[in-house]
């Protein structure tokens, strides 16, 4: 109940939020630069899921946490990205388009990396956890692809009444995440006090690879400045709410427990990335003061 009464609302009132900043020049962005949407793509879809399941195997979580921490990291994206990239600095509308990309592509690519992970990965051969890959891609369906196409449609067509909403909704988007995790986090306190140690290696581990990573393919793509910190950014930041919405829904895993490594996720991924953001700007105010 507390799923449907909390979870669903959050995560639908995020993705039409981010509905809300995208218009159908955003997806331009994949002929007009290429390279630096593959680097983001690449980071978020391939390198994420295969380092969280590269760490489950290193720390030997339980199944029902090692679940959970592929899962976060199947979730790319969302609209608190384009604030840290903002705030570091970064190319704005490049992390708008990738956020809009991910989230899309995700609707896909998350039921066949999961059910990869729940078939091959030695952790998961109990059994006792499955995949139900038609009720996943409903609760998609209707949690993310359809809020977002309804805030697309709603500037497109009510520029000035969708400004109106999206100033409101960019205000409670991250205090709405926050409560979302604060909830969970209280009504799984049990389960985090006692894997903190292990889990919190691990996600710490997940955000910090992910950063490296992160720069390392901006690198070889060629991308500076502004593009390279908002890949970082966008690669180290997952979609915690929707995590949290499949591994607790009646209708997927069911699972309040699972839902673990992505409230602990979001909690540190918030910490490292403003201490990145204010990095960032420290050097930057160092390079212009040695300028001046």
């Amino acid at each position: 109940m507390m799923s449907i009464l909390i979870v669903m609302p959050i995560l639908t009132l995020l993705m039409f939020d981010l509905g809300l900043t995208l218009q159908w020049s955003d997806f331009r962005l994949f002929v007009t630069r290429p390279k630096a949407l593959w680097a983001g793509l690449i980071g978020q879809l391939v390198a994420l899921p295969a380092v969280a399941l590269l760490l489950t195997q290193c720390f030997a979580l339980p199944p029902v946490f090692a679940v959970g921490f592929v899962l976060i990291a199947c979730c790319p994206g969302g609209s608190s990205s384009n604030i840290f990239s903002l705030l570091a600095g970064g190319d704005v509308a490049l992390s708008v388009s990738l956020t809009a990309f991910s989230s899309l592509i995700t609707l896909f690519t998350l039921p066949i990396i999961m059910e990869w992970a729940l078939l091959h990965s030695h952790l998961f051969h109990e059994g006792a956890i499955t995949l139900p890959v038609g009720k996943l891609m409903m609760q998609n369906l209707f949690t993310m692809l359809l809020p977002i196409l309804i805030g697309i449609l709603t500037r497109h067509y009510a520029p000035e009444g969708a400004a109106r909403i999206e100033k409101v909704l960019s205000k409670i988007a991250f205090p709405c995440l926050v409560l979302l995790a604060l909830l969970f986090f209280i009504k799984e306190f049990e389960s985090i006090r006692l894997y903190i140690g292990e889990l919190g290696l691990a996600v710490l581990l997940l955000i910090l690879i992910c950063i490296l990573l992160g720069d390392g393919i901006s690198r070889l793509m060629g991308l500076e400045g502004r593009e390279r910190r908002t890949i970082v950014i966008e690669i180290g930041m997952q979609n915690a709410a929707q995590a949290i919405a499949l591994a607790s829904s009646p209708f997927v895993f069911n699972d309040a427990r699972m839902a673990v490594p992505a409230i602990i996720y979001a909690l540190l991924m918030n910490i490292v990335l403003l201490t990145y953001t204010y990095i960032i700007k420290r050097s930057s105010k160092k390079a212009l003061s040695a300028e001046h």
